[in-house]
């Protein structure tokens, strides 16, 4: 199966997004894709009501490691799940690197979206000066043993590499990079978890290198950022070619 999840991040209005998504949805999933938009947390009763009947799974970009509380501005599994959420992103390296979101927090928040029944999409990447210092294997498999070292192996996962240094850089790791370090994550979740886990690759994907990189065996799918915010952009990505 091949995951292809659109984050659109904090972009679109919610009449944008009922726009993108109506025009998203018109066009076919392959039997093998599993296509996922990811809107803002506004926007997801909208998306899910335009999305219905259509194939496309929703998914959210965060949820709080808390039920429910004296959390101001979070949203629980809980409502995710009342609302329709299917997927939801966690760990991003924005959410890392901005809000300082670290391995302790990210594995609370995976267990949470585990026990409300959604499928966790972990993010787990290295920066430009990690990879230049030859750490990259050793950040990834930290942040990834962090979290799978306290799953049950029956747990629904998604892994989601996504270099820091390639996203909204225009950077873009080379197949050959990608598919070592998607291989890596396989063979490191297998030996923590009990079992292979889809891995996607994340950082500027777009339809011009998007057949590239699912050739690589390692590799099931792509976490899109921009490519995914115009309608025949994601129609070419959730087809794997330009």
């Amino acid at each position: 199966m091949i995951y292809m999840a659109g984050n659109w991040k904090m972009n679109t209005t919610v009449s944008d997004a009922k726009e993108l998504a109506k025009e998203i949805s018109k066009n076919p999933i392959p039997e093998n894709v599993e296509a996922i938009l990811c809107p803002p947390f506004t926007h997801l009763m909208a998306v899910r009501d335009v999305l219905s009947g259509s194939g496309y799974k929703l998914g959210a970009q965060n949820i709080c490691h808390e039920d429910n509380g004296a959390f101001t501005g979070e949203v629980s599994g809980e409502m995710l799940k009342e609302l329709g959420v299917d997927y939801v992103i966690i760990g991003h390296s924005e959410r890392r690197q901005i809000f300082g979101e670290d391995d302790a927090l990210i594995l609370k928040k995976v267990q949470k979206a585990l026990e409300h029944g959604l499928h966790p999409i972990l993010c787990v990447g290295e920066t430009e000066e990690e990879r230049d210092t030859g750490k990259e294997k050793d950040i990834v498999r930290e942040q990834l043993v962090a979290v799978v070292s306290k799953l049950k192996e029956e747990a629904p996962l998604i892994v989601a590499y996504e270099p820091v240094w390639a996203i909204g850089t225009g950077k873009t790791a080379t197949p050959e990079q990608a598919e070592e370090m998607c291989a890596f994550i396989k063979e490191e979740a297998k030996k923590t978890l009990g079992k292979e886990v889809p891995v996607q690759y994340g950082g500027s994907v777009k339809p011009e290198n998007v057949e590239e990189i699912l050739a690589k065996p390692s590799i099931d799918g792509a976490l899109v950022g921009g490519a995914s915010l115009k309608a025949d952009s994601f129609e070419k990505l959730v087809k794997g070619k330009a």
